[in-house]
């Protein structure tokens, strides 16, 4: 059974610490799943989000998305992962370590 990390995103700091710890995950084979909500959001307007593609499932909470004027596309999210809160308790649920930034 693959190891799975999942981490909620609810500030708009330390995205070069979640960059890095993709990238750490990906270096021990742990899958990683991202959930943005609140100023999470806002992550993805900085030019380096796009590095977060392929390192992990990544969806974002609508709501707090559009609270915040922001409009699609963003690298690495479908148009599927415009998501709900739902979709943040499936993270919890299907990892086995989860952790907030």
């Amino acid at each position: 059974m693959a190891k799975h990390l999942g981490v909620f995103v609810t500030s708009d700091k330390h995205l070069d610490k979640l960059i890095d710890l993709c990238l750490a995950a990906r270096r021990k084979d742990v899958e990683v799943s991202i959930f943005f909500s609140h100023l999470g959001t806002l992550l993805t307007q900085d030019p380096r989000f796009s590095e977060l593609e392929g390192l992990a499932k990544m969806a974002l909470c609508n709501v707090g998305f559009e609270s915040h004027n922001l409009k699609p596309p963003v690298p690495g999210i479908d148009e599927k992962d415009y998501a709900t809160q739902a979709r943040h308790g499936e993270l919890i649920e299907d990892s086995d370590r989860y952790i907030v930034f």
